[in-house]
């Protein structure tokens, strides 16, 4: 898939490639084919220059956008692996990260250089932080320069010679995903699992050449620029996003929930496919979307060890009845089965090759509890570690959250609260969708509420739900901590 967009880009070099907006929603564009290909030979000599090669690692602290993504083309030119920077991971995290993937450089923008620096507190604000990023290797600087940032890559070559690239498989990314300090997670995707699941998203997608395509990661951005499509990075300002849609008119739209309900709240219209994923959507959400003009809207399951692995179409999950969470059929040449806990295992050519410093599986233990119904069709049941003791019953909360995403209901989770004895009480936290009544609300959760049997929640909280992390999930810990406040004003002394 990536020497099909090597030569792509090549093929057409005034195409546009990646597109941008203006305030007022007007497309811009970032980089054409022609730039973008440059771009990724400039950083492709330049890391060559400096000694990496095949089995080097590369730390990369840049923002999404043409020069992350040529700098993601350079790594795997040279057969060398890229090693993601969440900076909304915390700096002892990273450093626990980094120091498990050792990485031969690092490679930052000014911004990652300032959030590190001279503008952490300011970033702190917005849960953004990384370490000293000289302590995890020597940095270099990628894009405009700042005064007190590192030398830029290519600062000192002159005319140097592009590598061919290496055709052999091998480490292509490693992604941080969970973990604690003294034993950080770290999932390797090798070249052939990176493109297997590129693969994937093209047959699932199917994007035309020449219409744009809106969605900012990189499983989408090397797809669809492959397909000859170019794509739009999506603005961050909910009402911007919203003007965005309106003049691209795109093809085909991945966002995330968290994202597609801010803009549900701005009053979007869509077209074309939309498609959402990395945090649970609901089917109250796809229908919003498709109600909103959307062709068709999709939910793909996905997990950074196995990216895609089942999609569902809003029709199907909508007339959907049974208890769970349904999230599809497997995608082609994705193997589902569950073990004795009723733990979803999932096997493919997408899976991940192994976590760092682990041997290899081809299994991908997922931590959902599922089943497969009898069309093949995977269910969710809930998260393993969410499981909530009350009353020495095991309530596996994704059971029965789908059912509380009636009309009106943006989020909803089952929480448990420690209520003395190791017991735990099972609060059922909702947020309303902006301007919903929250009587009537509670009205309509009547019915599922009852319906619910052993699992009725002791208590419903109507409060907005926090949310952590890049793909900004609902954040189940905080949301309990929430309901254990909240419970505990009520209570008198």
């Amino acid at each position: 898939m990536l020497d099909t967009l090597a030569h792509a880009l090549r093929k057409r070099p005034d195409r546009p490639a990646v597109l941008g907006t203006t305030r007022t929603g007007a497309v811009r564009v970032r980089a054409t084919c022609g730039q973008l290909a440059d771009l990724t030979d400039r950083y492709a000599a330049a890391l060559h220059a400096r000694g990496i090669a095949r089995g080097s690692t590369v730390g990369v602290a840049v923002r999404p956008g043409p020069r992350a993504l040529a700098v993601l083309l350079a790594v795997h030119r040279l057969g060398a692996r890229a090693a993601v920077l969440d900076p909304g991971a915390g700096p002892e995290v990273l450093r626990a990260r980094l120091a498990l993937a050792r990485p031969t450089v690092v490679l930052a923008d000014a911004t990652a250089q300032a959030v590190a620096g001279w503008a952490r507190p300011l970033a702190r604000r917005a849960q953004l932080a990384l370490p000293d990023l000289a302590t995890l290797g020597p940095v270099t600087t990628i894009g405009p320069q700042l005064p007190g940032c590192a030398p830029a890559l290519d600062a000192g070559i002159r005319s140097p010679a592009v590598p061919r690239p290496v055709d052999e498989d091998g480490d292509a990314v490693i992604v941080f995903t969970s973990g604690t300090t003294s034993r950080p997670r770290a999932v390797v995707h090798t070249r052939s699992s990176l493109a297997a699941g590129m693969a994937t998203v093209t047959g699932l997608v199917r994007a035309e050449a020449d219409r744009p395509v809106l969605g900012g990661t990189f499983f989408v951005l090397v797809p669809s620029l492959a397909s000859g499509a170019p794509v739009a990075l999506p603005a961050r300002s909910p009402r911007v996003l919203a003007r965005q849609l309106r003049r691209l008119d795109p093809q085909a739209t991945y966002l995330t929930p968290p994202q597609l309900r801010m803009l549900l709240g701005a009053g979007a219209r869509f077209g074309g496919r939309v498609w959402t994923g990395s945090a649970p959507a609901s089917a109250d959400l796809l229908t919003r979307v498709k109600q909103a003009g959307a062709e068709q809207a999709w939910g793909v399951y996905a997990l950074t060890e196995l990216f895609p692995a089942a999609a569902v179409e809003e029709a199907d999950k909508a007339a959907f009845t049974g208890e769970g969470d349904l999230v599809g059929v497997p995608l082609p040449g994705v193997t589902a089965k569950t073990d004795a806990s009723g733990e979803l295992l999932l096997s493919g050519p997408a899976a991940r090759d192994r976590y760092l410093g682990e041997e290899p599986d081809p299994w991908v233990a997922t931590g959902d509890r599922a089943h497969l119904d009898d069309s093949g069709r995977i269910v969710l049941r809930g998260r393993l570690k969410d499981m909530v003791l009350r009353h020495a019953e095991n309530i596996y909360p994704g059971l029965y959250e789908p059912a509380l995403h009636v009309p009106g209901v943006e989020l909803a989770l089952l929480v448990g609260v420690p209520a003395g004895d190791g017991d735990e009480r099972l609060v059922a936290v909702v947020q309303p969708g902006r301007g919903a009544d929250r009587e009537a609300l509670r009205a309509a959760l009547a019915g599922p509420l009852e319906r619910m049997g052993s699992a009725r929640p002791d208590a419903v909280l109507l409060a907005d739900i926090p949310l952590s992390g890049r793909s900004r999930k609902p954040d189940r810990a905080a949301t309990a901590r929430l309901a254990a406040s909240r419970l505990a004003e009520r209570t008198p002394a």
